[in-house]
């Protein structure tokens, strides 16, 4: 096992090339995809190896329940430093499993009250809430999910921006944004270095969903100024009561992800900006003789190497505890 067993915890590095040269080579699609899925490797490697530090820095503990065999001098030899990065990896472990419970907690908490709000509304794909204050979400559930807006977000849209407001929002619930976004908030907190890639997805599923309303309205130039006007009219509003901004559970119209209104100041100046430009090419790896490319194989090797090395670390540890387990 040796050192390889702290790869996995280190290795997250190599996406960081990756998750900002995607956000502006890639499809939005591709780039949501590609990033998700090495986050989320990365994040489950890096978690196996904290618990098998925390398997031996438990076993050295006084009084634990683990056999005594577990402890011998072999055992330890196998984990460089172990009397030290086992037993810090007891309340790392820990730590990443309350910050991923907490926001397991969080989400079903922003959809219960989520249906609070549209308690004694029509059950309709779209639900209009009677409130000045202008935002609008998408609200994934059974079936398609539903599309909340309120009228002081539809007042703030001529016709043609309202179209590019729903197609947007159908666009989350028909890709199912949400889970990306919820999949790249669990890596991050599983592993901190990730948090490059969580934010990197959360503004290529935006991207994504403008490209849909894009293709659905039938006009680039259309949905660049409903995001515009919508982050206009929503700048200074507070959020909704009944929302809590910032989770990354569900995908918003305007730049924010989870339950919020449309005022996003960061990325809604490069959002329209790619809306006045060209559509992307949608392919699904980019060439290895550019930098996005290189990037890209650079995430899916450290991501390999991530899960090899984990998993030869798990295998030679249960050998070896196997091994000086008493029979």
């Amino acid at each position: 096992m040796g050192v390889f067993v702290f790869l996995p915890l280190v290795l997250p590095f190599s996406a960081w090339p990756i998750a900002r040269l995607a956000e502006q080579h890639l499809h939005p699609r591709a780039a949501t995809w590609l990033l998700t899925a090495v986050a989320a490797v990365l994040a489950v490697c890096s978690t196996l190896c904290l618990a098998l530090l925390m398997v031996v820095g438990t076993a050295q503990l006084p009084g634990n329940p683990l056999p005594d065999g577990w402890s011998d001098p072999e055992v330890r030899e196998a984990v460089p430093y172990d009397e030290v990065a086992g037993k810090v990896a007891i309340p790392a472990l820990i730590a990443v499993l309350a910050s991923c419970a907490r926001a397991s907690w969080r989400r079903r908490r922003v959809r219960r009250r989520a249906g609070q709000a549209l308690a004694g509304l029509p059950a309709t794909s779209v639900a209009v809430l009677p409130d000045t204050a202008p935002y609008a979400y998408a609200l994934p559930g059974r079936g398609r999910g539903r599309i909340v807006v309120t009228t002081g977000m539809l007042a703030g849209l001529n016709s043609g921006e309202r179209r590019a407001l729903f197609a947007h929002e159908r666009a989350h619930l028909g890709g199912r944004h949400h889970r990306f976004l919820l999949a790249v908030q669990l890596a991050a907190r599983a592993n901190p270095f990730l948090r490059p890639l969580r934010t990197a997805v959360t503004y290529t599923a935006e991207r994504w969903a403008d490209e849909d309303a894009a293709a659905t309205v039938g006009s680039r130039r259309v949905v660049a100024r409903a995001i515009g006007k919508a982050a206009l009219v929503s700048r200074g509003a507070p959020p909704p009561v009944t929302t809590l901004a910032g989770f990354g559970g569900f995908a918003g119209f305007g730049g924010f992800t989870g339950f919020a209104g449309f005022a996003a100041a960061g990325p809604v100046p490069r959002r329209v900006a790619a809306l006045l430009e060209p559509a992307p090419v949608a392919r699904l790896w980019p060439s290895v003789f550019t930098a996005v490319g290189l990037a890209a194989w650079g995430a899916a090797v450290g991501a390999a190497v991530s899960a090899l090395s984990s998993a030869n670390s798990a295998v030679t540890l249960f050998l070896i505890l196997h091994a000086a387990t008493p029979m």
